[in-house]
């Protein structure tokens, strides 16, 4: 992987060029791994469990699209990944660290969602013989605008993007699934509506560790898409994912390894934040305009703010007007 060394710059922070206009710069932090289509390499986060830390920023090619975070689960018969990966060859660059740890084959892949990181590279995974599951929401994700999520990367991988196709999942579920690794036990859980169809998370109960995925945000500001129902969000996360996992060790989707305070600050903090200026604008005859506007400071220093924080009042704001 070609790696192109640059200092990072926070969100926000500008780059005032001496010419007649000031531009406004952000810089593509450095890979942390070069060696490998990785940005990271894969980190032990309890016993049998490793995850490959993503960049928080959004697809670029230095990052190889890896800007999420790609786990995996050893049994005593095989491992189970987490993410198929944004393409074929970084789905390999990620075997190629889990057979510096184990000879055992992959059984399983379990996208955390429908999105082009989590299921691009599947075709890789799907070579080697393991079975691709995914909830039945996601699978309706990745058949509506798999293609498109291809086509958008091949722009920004350019020749990394070499051998990545759309392939079916082999298994769905609508609930609650649980493997059997060998000797350790892996439950798939959705908790209910969260950032966007089909979001998942993976529960490794013996080591008190859940891969939460797009469940849970605290380095990188959480999206709110077109179809997002934040008020749902709150609703599972209050029910379901929080009591559920108060007490373990947190893989969110986008990040480092984390607890539950952390991710329920600038998830459920969050949500609950906007939404109550939101409403305070409702009850003031407030507009879109004015929800764009909204004072979300205290999460600047999180990755991506400038380019969601405006975009996630403004439709929340939206939603919140029929609700």
């Amino acid at each position: 992987m070609i790696s192109i060394l640059k200092q990072p710059l926070r969100a926000g922070v500008a780059l005032i060029m001496t010419l007649t206009v000031s531009v406004m710069v952000q810089a593509s932090p450095a890979d942390k791994y070069p060696q490998s289509m990785l940005y990271s390499a894969p980190v032990k986060v309890a016993d049998n469990v490793w995850s490959a830390i993503g960049a928080t920023q959004y697809y670029t090619y230095e990052n190889g699209g890896h800007n999420n975070n790609l786990s995996f689960v050893v049994g005593g018969d095989g491992v189970l990944v987490v993410n198929g990966g944004s393409a074929y060859l970084l789905a390999k660059a990620l075997h190629d660290e889990i057979k510096k740890i184990t000879d055992k084959p992959v059984l399983f892949v379990v996208d955390e969602n429908g999105q082009s990181h989590a299921a691009l590279g599947n075709g890789y995974w799907k070579e080697q013989g393991a079975m691709i599951i995914a909830h039945e929401d996601a699978v309706a994700e990745i058949e509506q605008h798999g293609l498109s999520g291809l086509e958008e990367l091949t722009g920004i991988l350019k020749e990394q993007i070499e051998g990545t196709e759309v392939v079916a999942v082999d298994r769905s579920f609508a609930d609650k699934m649980s493997l059997d690794l060998g000797g350790l036990s892996v439950e798939l859980i959705h908790f209910g509506p969260a950032h966007s169809a089909g979001d998942i998370s993976v529960v490794v109960p013996e080591r008190n560790v859940m891969i939460a995925g797009d469940m849970a945000f605290h380095q990188r500001m959480l999206p709110v898409f077109p179809d997002t129902d934040t008020a749902a969000w709150l609703e599972t996360w209050r029910d379901g994912f929080g009591p559920y996992s108060q007490n373990m060790i947190i893989v969110p989707g986008h990040g480092e390894v984390t607890d539950f305070a952390t991710v329920d600050k600038y998830t459920r903090g969050y949500l609950e934040y906007v939404r109550g200026k939101v409403a305070e604008l409702l009850d003031n005859d407030g507009t879109l305009e004015d929800a764009y506007q909204i004072d979300q400071r205290p999460y600047a220093h999180l990755e991506t703010f400038e380019q969601l924080a405006g975009k996630n009042a403004g439709r929340i704001f939206e939603a919140m007007e029929f609700e």
